[in-house]
């Protein structure tokens, strides 16, 4: 495996505090901790989501152009024309590997309404809606009727399938021959404070985290998993798996900020009658819009994530 240590780049990443967020074919994946199937539709809960997912894009957009970079490199010979992004969010992966790859045509899954109207009016904003499907489909019960695709990228969606062998039968029949399948997935959510705060409570996220860790492999038993295998067992040619460590320092880019103050307030919102009061109210005053420890006076902040990347062929026969 590659180790590479991407200092000044990140990965689009759907990822969130909590396991109970937006998810794929809903997580957007977007990765952050989606959680399918919410009982209710809360809009605030929605944007807030949205803004997550915006914001992870932007800090972390020079690691998923280096991403969609390696693409095109394995794919100089047949560029990809018809692609699919399974879990899109608000469109992370779905605008960059348009920007990477100027004739094709994405068609962008996610179970949630809300987020694939936010990637509608993006992909209008940019001047691409032209090349932009959106279906709305939760993947754990129906396959969305796709055509057949030259790509597929799957970033931080995978772990939230219920029966992720069955929905990768089903990716790697709407891959024509020699089709490749992207998946991209994390093993931790990112994190930004420095260990030692300066007023007590060290090590205060990574509790908070550990918290976290301990619902979500209750939830979602294959985040951090390694899929190599699992691609493998269902009919792939895995032809590279990469690994991306990714850590952001001081001067941040100008939306890291506020990356670190939507990520650390979903994880306090989740936090309530499970941390230390000493903690929670730790969090607080980071999170204090203009208070004296609010993390916008703060110059240690970091955005440190690792992304572990995939590459799987559909064979071009056997099937």
């Amino acid at each position: 495996m590659t180790h590479h240590h991407a200092h000044d780049s990140g990965h689009q990443a759907a990822h969130g505090s909590d396991e109970h967020d937006h998810r794929h074919g809903a997580e957007h994946a977007s990765g952050h901790g989606q959680g399918q199937g919410h009982g209710h539709h809360d809009p605030r809960a929605s944007a807030a989501m949205a803004e997550l997912l915006d914001l992870d894009a932007e800090v972390l957009q020079p690691h998923l152009a280096e991403v969609t970079a390696w693409i095109g490199e394995l794919t100089a010979d047949r560029p990809p024309f018809r692609l699919l992004d399974l879990g899109s969010g608000t469109g992370a992966g779905t605008f960059a590997l348009l920007e990477r790859f100027a004739d094709a045509e994405v068609t962008a899954v996610d179970m949630s309404e809300d987020m694939l109207r936010h990637l509608e009016a993006k992909a209008r904003e940019r001047g691409v809606d032209k090349r932009v499907r959106t279906l709305q489909a939760d993947l754990d019960s129906t396959w969305p009727e796709v055509g057949t695709v030259d790509l597929v990228w799957a970033a931080a969606s995978l772990h939230h399938l219920a029966d992720p062998d069955r929905v990768l039968g089903e990716v790697l029949a709407a891959l024509r021959p020699g089709g490749l399948l992207v998946a991209v997935e994390m093993d931790s959510f990112p994190r930004f404070l420095p260990e030692d705060l300066g007023f007590g409570r060290p090590g205060l996220e990574g509790r908070g985290h550990a918290v976290l860790d301990e619902r979500r492999a209750a939830a979602l038993p294959t985040f951090g998993s390694d899929w190599g295998p699992r691609l493998a067992a269902n009919g792939f040619t895995v032809e590279a798996e990469r690994e991306f460590v990714i850590d952001l320092r001081h001067p941040l880019p100008p939306a890291a900020t506020r990356y670190a103050e939507v990520a650390l307030r979903r994880m306090r919102g989740s936090l309530d009658g499970t941390l230390a009061a000493d903690d929670l109210a730790a969090l607080d005053d980071l999170l204090a819009q203009d208070g004296p420890r609010s993390l916008s006076r703060r110059d240690d902040l970091s955005v440190r994530t690792r992304r572990t990347i995939w590459l799987a062929r559909r064979p071009h026969t056997g099937f």
